[in-house]
């Protein structure tokens, strides 16, 4: 056994060792933080488990309450109902008669005592009977409160009544009998009521009869016999043999037949000793006993109260602290891959290079900041990778000399300074010789070249591209007799838009190229138009001339060339056609820049008509040139 349990440990190390240091950490996280979370969780479990089951004991608890306060009302109202019958003389004078009673005298007392009793009970609706029972064989009954007390002699709570000698008896009994046999061909109702019962001694010793006030236990406790079904509790009274009532139908006592002796069992302990079990289970079903004693009767209020529904909510309770235990080990399972990941983040830098090292890759620095042992690792690590790396670079010093040597004589660039300088004199020249066509032309023709030397990004504002343009109509017209006239039809704040530099200008210099039939006369009033609009939050710019324009099969050949996927061939001259009249390769350009920097929605499209104009319309959205879309 011994041998095993070490071969099992040195297993387990073997496999633990091979594990990497970032899942070790982990594991130990995990360990550390399990058992504390299974303590926590067991007490509040428990804690949790206790509250429940208080609360249910005080939430029924005071249903109980309320009802004895119910009982204890009702208790009051027939002892005053009795109290107001055995205080009436006439009541008493008419039940010690010992003679048979004149016709006078019995409508007189059933005008006025009689009447009197009946408002008793009217005035108490909850009481079913006030029973005055004679014991003189000479009283005229007068039904439904009179009686002769040989029709209920020889039943047992009379006996324990007259037993009592005028103090109060308080009996329980499953049937409530005629006695007036109105209805002896029929079995009596099932209708459980309470009794107070009281012998009348007048004078002290002397018996005359008895009085009986009934009411229902339905009236007398009605969340005993509630026809509000709650399947989470029932109400239980029981007198003082410990007979149990209680509602018959939806009951426990169905499901747990042995319920009610529990009850009675714990109803006598407690005559006997004065505790009382407040917990109760059978079939695996848990149930509270709540218990309150009604001393004025002699009985007992028993609330039982089913704990299924409350064990349903601790079972959830449960699941969710497990659910919680598990969510809070994965979140701080996960907090501490994130941590030792970030943690150990030096040290895979640091192995990934040595790697590279080893399979030659060139060595270019590494750097780890703060302290510890990764850091003194990485330090020398890299003391070490320079000093091979001097030692390399010695070796290869004579040549790299050579190489810059041979890089310089082939390195040959124009200063656009002395470009713009010898512009600026030949400027002043022609202004000498008073010569301002010339001067003018310079003038655009050096801001041309200021504007494609300055390339300083993809894009420039709207209003640059149009001076650009300006200019390079301007140099152009010093080619023709009659000057292109540039209309431009652009609200000031368009010119705040954003273009791709040098989009605009191609398009216009097609035009100037290729809009009026070359070797031919020089045509009047050529003119190029620039307007600009907007729809959509997207930005429209035509440029139009009014030159010969292009037939429909010229146009359809255009827009293949522009919309071309792939760049097309040369003429056989050697040189690329482009234009209008050419391949159309200027253009194909400008609208591969415009889907390129904005996506397959925008760039060109070429319209004409065939001897009046041609117009080329580009779409861009609407951004400025800091970046953002306009709405």
């Amino acid at each position: 056994m011994h041998k095993q349990t070490g071969a099992l440990w040195s297993s387990f190390n073997y496999w633990w060792g091979r594990r990497s240091l970032q899942s070790r950490l982990v594991a130990a996280y995990i360990f550390i933080i399990l058992g504390p979370c299974l303590l926590v969780s067991l007490y509040s479990y428990k804690s949790i488990n206790n509250t429940y089951v208080r609360d249910a004991v005080d939430k029924n608890s005071y249903l109980l309450q309320m009802e004895k306060l119910h009982i204890l009302n009702q208790i009051e109202a027939m002892e005053r109902a009795a109290q107001m019958a055995y205080s009436d003389k006439a009541v008493q004078n008419y039940l010690l008669n010992e003679h048979d009673p004149s016709l006078g005298e019995l409508i007189d007392f059933n005008t006025t005592t009689f009447v009197n009793l009946s408002r008793i009970q009217i005035n108490n609706p909850n009481i079913e009977h006030l029973r005055l029972y004679s014991g003189s064989g000479e009283v005229h009954e007068l039904w439904p409160i009179i009686f002769r007390e040989e029709r209920v002699s020889m039943e047992p709570w009379f006996q324990k009544a007259l037993k009592l000698e005028g103090q109060e008896l308080w009996s329980f009994q499953n049937e409530d009998p005629d006695l007036m046999q109105r209805y002896s061909g029929d079995p009596p109702k099932g209708q459980p009521k309470v009794s107070l019962l009281r012998e009348i001694s007048i004078p002290a010793g002397h018996h005359v009869g008895m009085i009986q006030v009934d009411m229902l236990l339905s009236r007398f406790t009605p969340k005993t016999y509630t026809d509000v079904r709650d399947n989470q509790s029932q109400m239980f009274i029981a007198g003082e043999d410990l007979q149990l009532f209680t509602r018959a139908d939806h009951s426990f006592v169905q499901d747990n037949p042995q319920l009610t002796g529990a009850i009675a069992g714990r109803l006598q302990q407690y005559a006997e000793t004065g505790e009382w079990d407040i917990h109760y289970k059978e079939k695996g079903n848990s149930f509270l006993l709540i218990h309150t004693p009604l001393t004025e009767i002699g009985a007992s209020l028993v609330n039982v109260v089913s704990m299924e529904g409350v064990m349903k909510d601790i079972s959830h309770t449960r699941n969710l602290i497990i659910g919680l235990n598990i969510g809070f080990i994965v979140l701080v399972t996960a907090i501490a891959y994130v941590l030792n990941a970030f943690i150990l983040k030096n040290l895979r830098r640091l192995t990934e290079t040595m790697k590279k090292a080893r399979r030659g890759e060139a060595y270019t620095g590494f750097s780890i900041r703060g302290g510890g042992e990764v850091g003194e690792l990485a330090h020398h690590f890299s003391k070490l990778m320079n000093t091979i790396n001097t030692l390399v670079a010695q070796a290869v010093n004579k040549e790299a000399l050579s190489k810059e040597a041979e890089l310089r004589t082939l390195h040959n660039q124009i200063d656009a300074h002395f470009l713009y300088n010898t512009l600026e004199n030949i400027k002043m020249l022609a202004e000498i010789e008073n010569q301002r066509g010339i001067s003018d032309a310079l003038t655009s023709l050096g801001g041309m070249m200021r504007y494609n030397f300055k390339w300083s990004g993809e894009y420039v504002k709207l209003r640059d591209e149009i001076r650009h343009i300006e200019n390079y109509i301007e140099v152009m017209n010093i080619r023709f007799e009659y000057p292109i006239l540039l209309e431009l039809e652009v609200d000031a704040p368009y010119l705040e838009l954003e273009v791709l530099k040098m989009s605009l200008q191609p398009v216009v210099e097609n035009s100037v190229k290729h809009a009026w039939a070359a070797g031919e006369e020089e045509l009047q009033n050529r003119s190029i138009r620039i307007q600009i609009s907007e729809a959509d939050g997207d930005i429209f710019i035509a440029i139009r001339d009014n030159g010969f324009g292009l037939t429909p099969e010229r146009l359809t050949e255009l827009h293949s060339s522009i919309y071309a996927k792939e760049e097309p061939g040369a003429d056989a001259s050697g040189a690329s056609t482009g234009g209008y009249r050419g391949g159309g390769i200027g253009l194909r350009n400008v609208h591969q820049r415009l889907q390129l920097f904005y996506g397959e929605a925008y760039g060109l499209e070429v319209q004409s008509q065939a001897g009046e104009w041609t117009t080329v319309f580009m779409t861009l959205p609407k951004v400025l040139l800091t970046g953002d879309r306009q709405t």
